[in-house]
């Protein structure tokens, strides 16, 4: 029987590679999405994958949403926590609300999401979660303390949570990109992004595919003995 999988942030750039990938590996995949009604009806139509509309960063809707899911799909046993937002400026000029809204959307999203499966989980003795960091919660970076503390706040959760789902068959692993070719990324200034891959040693922004092969990886059922474990994909520029 296919295993049931959730991918947050999960109809577009990253998300949508993960999503498409782990249903052409034989998930059965639930992408959950915030706001872009159409954009995520357009991916559904496209790829057959079931589309969920929640608020990540709020706990009830999170609880509601994957008891919809199981409702639909079955039970849980795969969750990829990708859902993220930038707010960037510096510290000096970020507002409570552009420090708030990162952290409460990058973060506590994946308190929330693990909460609502964590126990199906750990009754089945089986799971697989991946969180999906940042290059820049590993190094920091300019205008981004938001961030850079959200996602460097998930590979400390990661570690910790990999402690307590290790005994019931649970395993707990992140992702760390580097600059992927995405939506979000090609809106960089040119003259910006020219200078960021300069700094790339493989020469060139990473493949959301390439993230996605990650994923895989670790979500294997033959993957039990990897947990608590970060896996930098960011073609050398940070090695951490």
């Amino acid at each position: 029987m296919a295993r049931v999988a959730v991918v947050t942030g999960g109809t577009r750039g990253i998300g949508e590679a993960i999503s498409v990938g782990l249903k052409n590996a034989g998930y059965k995949v639930a992408a959950n999405y915030a706001g872009n009604d159409e954009r995520a009806r357009e991916f559904s139509q496209r790829t057959g994958i079931g589309v969920y509309k929640f608020d990540v960063s709020d706990f009830a809707a999170c609880a509601n949403g994957i008891k919809q899911i199981e409702a639909d799909l079955g039970p849980v046993d795969v969750l990829v926590n990708n859902a993220g937002i930038t707010r960037d400026t510096t510290i000096h000029r970020m507002t409570y609300e552009q420090w708030n809204e990162v952290i409460q959307t990058n973060l506590t999203s994946c308190f929330n999401m693990c909460r609502a499966v964590i126990e199906g989980m750990r009754e089945r003795s089986f799971g697989r979660i991946v969180n999906i960091g940042s290059i820049n919660g590993q190094a920091g970076q300019y205008g981004q303390v938001n961030y850079a503390a959200a996602k460097s706040g998930i590979h400390g959760f990661t570690k910790a949570l990999a402690q307590e789902g290790a005994a019931k068959g649970i395993t707990v692993n992140a992702i760390a990109p580097g600059y992927i070719d995405t939506d979000m990324v090609r809106a960089v200034p040119p003259n910006v992004l020219e200078k960021i891959v300069a700094k790339v040693p493989v020469g060139r922004l990473g493949k959301a595919d390439e993230i996605a092969r990650g994923v895989l990886f670790l979500v294997a059922d033959d993957a039990g003995f990897i947990t608590g474990s970060t896996l930098s994909i960011n073609g050398g520029q940070h090695m951490y």
